[in-house]
């Protein structure tokens, strides 16, 4: 046994954990809205009070508490009210549901001021097929806005109900040119083997699309076949262009590969329809679904997170899991120095709109993720401005935004990377509403991101940043949701050498950046290490091997001291190392030339070790403060993504 290293049946983050479901009250077809730092979830049928839609309220994915209903119902009401998501946009939400009799539905919109409810249709029949349900809104990275939708394939191979998509000419508007996503392919999504009300054809079902976008692939995730069938769940298909004539590639067969979550027979029925939503520290991403219980569909939460290119989720969970993970810092109020008049008032900093007001983070940590919402708290001076000021060594770089011209002016240090120095603005942006600020920072790599589409900003800073300063000069603003997550992201998407962003190499080897990963070789040890030394983090990894043939051992290490606890794939005996605990043989099915994720969740004492989606020991590491590495021994590996995240 390692004498750091111990199995152990204590858990000391047992205290913040949960157990699906997080909801247990009837909830179908969930869907999760993150605004401001909270968390709004909208469901399918009748509210209680009479209007639509059932909505939740939580501060943590995991507490929640049941509001009024969303919408208002038609006059004259159909009966079924399906499949709700809700979007924001400048200062308004934007509901999408599916209404109609069940034979025919239609997709429709409904608007509010509120996330909370008071929502009111628009008027309009978005779709023109008979059948149209489960409506999904995607904006890609550019500001496009596509809509996913189910609708049915009466003259396909396999006849049933399969997904589309459509561009959006507005909020209230289809281009008219739905395009195939994916239609049934395998026995896996068959619904009902003779559906009476179809005829007796052979019907399947492929609905409910969720799609994301990682490392510029396009992934939609869907739920096939029937909730009352073992062969039940969630898979997903991905696409490089969302334009492709082409249906998207699918990933699990229901033979060789299993959808993602599925039915796990005598514990766990139907877990479906799932939406994608950001956990509060804006790193971690949770999978969203409902699953049957004796009180109907009930709402659950896991972890999801993607291996080069594929989605796993670490469920269908049935036991206690860790909570979901909350920032380094919420406090903005005494976190920053102040220079002018700011008040605090409903956890939201305000400035004056006299001369010039400053807030001032300084010496921020090496790495972190920083997110928070923006609004103008009153009309702009002719010369009122908004800024974003970075020091980086002797220079400064500095986004300043003009709001009466919406024209935003970027300053950059000398010796930075060139960019465009104007950048002009969507004139239909309403600066009084709520806007979304997100902000990364890794050593040298700084990332400024406005409403998650629209104003993007990636550069390079010649040396590391000494502070970041929110500046307003006549021109009242208010800050609310600040949160500050400490640790990075390494995706390896660009060239910029390793050395220079804050990583360190020892041992014998070398590596190389190729094609979004690097690759690992050594003679002996070789390992990359960064970050800070933290008493609880998650450290993951995605590893592959060149070829099923390759021999090389590789995986993290934890560090403290003198003292390391390796953990570690050994693929010539196929087995997983924890420490001197005993190996962990790996599955028949595991492909280690296909990337798969290592995670170490460390909570003060206790690691927990992950091989994907599978949690493969807890452990006592008895030092507290630890760093972490990855390493290659013997051979060459490849990575493609490494994360390490404070708790």
């Amino acid at each position: 046994m390692h004498p750091h290293a111990e199995a152990t049946g204590e858990s000391t983050w047992r205290s913040t954990a949960f157990v699906n479901p997080v909801f247990a009250e009837s909830f179908p077809d969930p869907f999760v809205l993150k605004h401001r730092g909270e968390y709004f979830a909208y469901c399918t049928g009748l509210a209680d009070d009479g209007n639509v839609f059932g909505v939740i309220h939580s501060q943590d994915l995991v507490t929640w508490t049941r509001l009024d209903g969303a919408m208002t119902p038609l006059d004259p009401s159909p009966p079924f009210y399906w499949a709700p998501e809700v979007t924001y946009d400048n200062g308004k939400f934007y509901l999408y549901y599916s209404v109609g009799n069940e034979t025919l539905m239609e997709i429709r919109v409904a608007v509010s001021d509120f996330p909370s409810g008071g929502f009111r249709d628009c008027g309009l029949r978005l779709t023109n097929e008979d059948f149209a349900i489960d409506a999904h809104v995607f904006i890609d990275e550019e500001g496009t806005k596509y809509l996913f939708y189910a609708t049915d394939f009466l003259e396909h191979t396999h006849i049933g109900t399969g997904t589309v998509v459509d561009r959006m000419l507005d909020w209230f508007t289809l281009e008219g040119n739905p395009r195939r996503v994916t239609t049934a392919k395998y026995d896996w999504q068959v619904y009902d083997p003779a559906r009476a009300e179809k005829g007796g054809v052979r019907w399947h079902t492929v609905e409910g699309p969720a799609v994301i976008k990682h490392k510029g692939k396009y992934f939609e995730m869907f739920s096939g076949g029937n909730w009352k069938n073992t062969t039940y769940g969630v898979s997903f298909a991905t696409t490089d262009d969302i334009h492709a004539a082409d249906e998207w590639s699918q990933f699990s067969d229901g033979e060789k590969v299993f959808p993602i979550l599925r039915t796990i027979p005598d514990r766990i029925v139907g877990p479906g329809h799932n939406c994608i939503v950001r956990g509060p520290n804006g790193r971690e991403r949770y999978c969203v679904y409902h699953r049957w219980t004796e009180d109907g569909r009930v709402m659950a939460i896991d972890r999801m997170d993607f291996a080069g290119d594929r989605i796993f989720v670490v469920g269908a969970t049935d036991s206690p899991q860790p909570g979901p993970f909350q920032p380094s810092a919420r406090d903005l109020w005494n976190t920053a120095g102040r220079r002018g008049d700011w008040e605090l008032t409903n956890d939201e900093v305000t400035s004056s709109d006299e001369a010039i007001s400053e807030l001032k983070l300084e010496q921020p940590p090496a790495s972190f993720l920083c997110e928070f919402a923006l609004r103008f708290a009153g009309g702009p001076k002719p010369d009122g401005t908004f800024a974003l000021a970075f020091t980086s060594g002797k220079g400064k770089l500095e986004l300043t935004l003009h709001p009466l011209s919406n024209v935003a002016r970027l300053t950059v240090p000398d010796d930075s990377p060139g960019l465009p120095s104007i950048f002009k603005l969507p004139e239909e942006i309403d600066w009084t509403a709520w806007h979304d600020i997100r902000i990364e920072v890794d050593h040298h790599r700084l990332s400024i991101n406005v409403n998650g589409t629209g104003l993007a900003i990636k550069t390079c800073l010649a040396n590391g940043l000494h502070d970041i300063t929110i500046r307003v000069e006549h021109l009242a603003i208010a800050i609310t949701s600040f949160s500050l997550t400490e640790g990075f992201e390494e995706m390896f998407v660009d060239e910029f050498p390793l050395e220079e962003n804050g990583w360190t190499t020892s041992g014998n080897g070398s590596h190389c950046l190729k094609g979004g990963e690097i690759l690992m070789q050594s003679d002996g040890r070789y390992i990359l290490r960064k970050g800070g030394s933290f008493n609880s983090s998650e450290f993951a990894a995605n590893f592959r091997l060149p070829d099923e043939k390759a021999r090389a051992r590789y995986g993290l290490i934890l560090t403290a001291g003198g003292d390391e606890f390796p953990f570690e794939v050994d693929p010539e005996h196929r087995a997983i190392v924890i420490a001197d605990t005993a190996p962990i043989p790996l599955p028949d099915n595991i492909d280690l030339s296909r990337f798969h994720q290592l995670r170490a969740l460390k909570i003060g004492g206790q690691v927990l070790c992950y091989l994907d989606d599978a949690l493969l020991g807890e452990f006592r590491f008895r030092m507290t403060a630890t760093s972490t590495s990855i390493f290659c021994d013997l051979g060459t590996v490849a990575v493609e993504m490494i994360r390490l995240t404070r708790l």
